[in-house]
């Protein structure tokens, strides 16, 4: 660091002994940023790279609040938004997150779609992909697909698939060394080393993956120029097709030698350490095409006739008594390890229907017509998230009943006389 920065090293260190900062990051699917400035309890400040960043005070908890369970924010270190924001998306992209747990890049990518095209969200650990799956249905995206493959595995099944590749490449993480200190622990003398050849044959695989015409974002939560700008030189080398896009932000360092990419320094701006490159591929993508409206299985339309939820651009299936809604995707998924594909609706068990969580949280009452809602006050929406039964003062409302906050879904109850009998799913509870 001293022969990175010289005589800048002094204010570096010092950022040590400041305090890190937090951010919260609006889910452009389900709100917009006015409307829940406008509901916010919290004092938030712009993240000045993001449209749907802000700064929060670090003493306040927003995981707490009903808006969380909600799915209107997700929680995220303030220079980790800058990658997603960056990445050229647009709805009906094609799109790969390749290490994507937890979920932070994969939620503002997926609500950049805005419902169209497909989102891969991809983990090689198979534990790291359970939150990031509840983070994708919590946010009530229903256009993904959440697999466990190595890249070289996902590269074999999906060659210039892509329109945009995401790669927050494992690191060793020295950017972070001061909002987790437990990371300094892992680090020692072989690390960037380590780290770089792993590095290097990641972006080999999501290189095979992306289409002519495409973008590829790639970033790490580091400085070692190991793993940054010499990982970013060896991608060029692959292919000549491969060109930088010069990216630029006040605050924001210029990478070393290869002035398109960016460093983010927490002695300059605030936020952590990290890098960001992002690379095009000469050539033209095609149009998404025009978008073919399903038709709801009948299995809905008779347990749930209430529900008017407009789905494009796929099909139902049923796994093991389990309904899905599957986007089309053209590949074969028969031998891919996936924990999800589309979006979960429910069991389908004898003579009923169960609507699942996920669904849930990709409805509204604009799309399930019997639906409750309660200020996020009210100590209702405190015991349903505890899974007790509450009370409503319509006595006429009967049957699947969708219980929201402030007119936004946390999940679904059975209605009968003035009470709802809790479903809310036991993993989504307060604990």
């Amino acid at each position: 660091m001293q022969s990175l920065l010289g005589n800048e090293y002094d204010d570096y260190i010092d950022t040590f002994t400041r305090p890190r900062t937090y951010g919260l990051r609006v889910n452009t699917h389900k709100i917009s940023v006015q409307d829940f400035l406008a509901l916010s309890p919290f004092t938030l400040t712009p993240i000045p790279w993001t449209d749907n960043g802000f700064y929060y005070d670090g003493a306040v908890n927003p995981a707490k609040h009903p808006y969380y369970y909600a799915g209107l924010y997700y929680l995220q270190e303030p220079s980790a938004m800058f990658p997603a924001a960056t990445l050229p998306v647009r709805p009906g992209d094609r799109v790969l997150d390749l290490c994507a747990a937890p979920g932070g890049k994969s939620t503002e990518l997926a609500a950049r779609l805005q419902g169209k095209g497909l989102l891969v969200s991809n983990d090689i650990s198979a534990s790291r992909c359970k939150p990031l799956l509840r983070n994708l249905e919590r946010f009530g995206f229903t256009n993904t697909f959440v697999c466990s493959q190595s890249p070289q595995e996902l590269a074999e099944r999906f060659p210039a698939y892509f329109d945009k590749i995401l790669i927050d490449a494992p690191c060793s993480g020295e950017g972070m060394f001061r909002k987790d200190p437990s990371l300094i622990n892992n680090w020692n003398a072989d690390s960037n080393d380590t780290y770089s050849s792993l590095q290097k044959e990641i972006v080999h695989s999501a290189l095979h993956m992306l289409k002519p015409g495409g973008d590829l974002l790639y970033s790490t939560c580091t400085f070692s120029p190991k793993e940054n700008e010499e990982v970013i030189a060896y991608l060029l080398e692959q292919d000549p097709t491969l060109s930088l896009t010069t990216l630029e932000q006040p605050g924001f360092e210029n990478g070393i030698g290869l002035t398109e990419c960016v460093r983010i320094y927490p002695h300059k701006v605030k936020g952590e350490g990290h890098f960001t490159a992002l690379i095009h591929k000469e050539g033209t993508l095609s149009g998404s095409g025009s978008e073919q409206r399903v038709s709801l299985p009948a299995v809905l339309k008779e347990s749930l006739p209430d529900m008017q939820f407009p789905l494009t651009d796929g099909s139902f299936e049923t796994i093991k008594d389990k309904l899905y809604f599957i986007p089309n995707m053209e590949v074969q998924r028969k031998g891919l390890r996936f924990l999800r594909t589309g979006l979960y609706l429910g069991d389908c068990k004898k003579n009923r229907f169960e609507p699942s969580q996920a669904l849930a949280m990709a409805l509204s009452p604009n799309t399930f017509k019997t639906s409750v809602s309660f200020s996020s006050n009210d100590e209702r929406v405190k015991k349903y998230l505890k899974g007790e039964t509450i009370s409503i003062d319509d006595k006429k409302i009967k049957g699947w009943t969708l219980v929201c906050v402030d007119g936004y879904p946390l999940g679904f109850g059975k209605a009968s006389k003035g009470m709802i009998k809790n479903k809310l799913d036991a993993g989504w509870r307060i604990l």
